[in-house]
């Protein structure tokens, strides 16, 4: 986890764009609202970003 808020997938930070932080495996994470449903319709694209992503399924 950074210090910084910054969204998991395109790295914009609170200063630029509304973040929402979402806790997984005991940690906190942000993401902004444009990525928001990559965690819902594609979490594929997270592999790599975050641990354990390849076994998402999406809804």
């Amino acid at each position: 986890m950074s210090a910084t808020k910054e969204c998991l997938v395109c790295k914009k930070t609170s200063a630029e764009i509304p973040v929402t932080k979402f806790y997984y495996q005991e940690t906190e994470f942000y993401i902004c609202p444009q990525h928001m449903p990559t965690i819902i319709h594609k979490p594929q694209e997270l592999v790599g970003l975050l641990d354990g992503a390849d076994g998402f399924e999406a809804v």
